[in-house]
């Protein structure tokens, strides 16, 4: 039987709107390739961290998603990864762009009337980069008419705004690796971020640039997730216990800081992860 071609193309949109239809209820959107597969935010351009180095993703951030998603029943091949740069993750979640984000997202009450988190599942303090035969800055204190980098829409940019506004420059670029860059050429005096991060930056530089040690922050490094998700959570939360009960959260760290005198600051870490459950 010849069927028409009007009969034909309501079939194809009745098609269409059920696979959209299933596509708002399922945990990972539906798309190509994407069906049955967990969408995750990291960094791209953070080393130690969240970095895509020849079509693969390594970090601390990546480990862990990477144990967090095994416990949700997704396996290393069924995760899609997605850049998530620091002033686009609210809306990459809010969206529905990617189910989570780990990507050194710090938990803040402003963020948290956007979006919610899991975890924390590492607690980091916000550090001083600089050039390795640089001796003017030893700390928060040597800032006045230095010039800072940082990432636009990082709580370090909010804090050197808050705290040192009227004592330094503040250059704001889009990732970590324009700072650096702007460090090692003189534009800048120093990077300012997190120290794990700025480890990692330490690290990628074979010894041109030195963490000052002197963190002046503590920032809470939670999984953001959709607003409202108490279920999901819950189960991000009992796999971050897991992973720090078992060894991988320390092996993760220490593999990802190799190289480097960085170590977690012992009195936060490893953290109690308790954000986003149900009261």
């Amino acid at each position: 039987m010849t069927v028409k071609p009007s009969i034909r193309r309501i079939a194809t949109r009745v098609v269409a709107a059920v696979a959209a239809l299933a596509c708002t209820f399922s945990l990972a959107a539906c798309g190509e390739d994407e069906a049955g597969k967990i969408r995750i935010g990291i960094k791209f351009d953070q080393p130690g961290l969240g970095f895509k180095k020849s079509g693969t993703y390594v970090g601390f951030d990546v480990d862990v998603a990477k144990y967090i998603a095994k416990k949700l029943g997704y396996s290393e091949d069924e995760i899609i990864w997605k850049e998530a740069p620091s002033k686009q993750r609210e809306a990459m979640l809010q969206n529905g762009d990617v189910d989570m984000i780990l990507a050194t997202y710090s938990i803040t009450d402003e963020r948290k009337k956007a979006v919610s988190f899991a975890g924390p599942y590492f607690v980091a303090g916000q550090d001083l980069l600089v050039r390795k035969d640089d001796h003017s800055i030893n700390g928060p204190e040597d800032l006045n008419g230095k010039r800072l980098c940082s990432v636009t829409g990082s709580t370090s940019a909010a804090t050197v705004k808050e705290k040192f506004a009227s004592e330094v420059q503040l250059m704001e670029q889009p990732g970590y690796a324009e700072c650096a860059t702007a460090l090692f050429s003189g534009i800048v005096d120093a990077v300012t971020t997190d120290d794990i991060i700025l480890a990692g930056l330490a690290s990628a530089s074979r010894g041109k640039l030195r963490v000052v040690g002197k963190p002046f922050t503590q920032e809470y490094y939670g999984v953001g997730i959709k607003k409202g998700d108490t279920k999901l959570a819950t189960q991000i939360n009992n796999a971050i216990v897991q992973m720090i009960q078992d060894g991988s959260w320390q092996r993760a760290i220490s593999d990802n800081t190799a190289g480097t005198d960085y170590t977690p600051d012992v009195r936060y870490n490893p953290p109690t992860p308790n954000e986003g459950e149900e009261e």
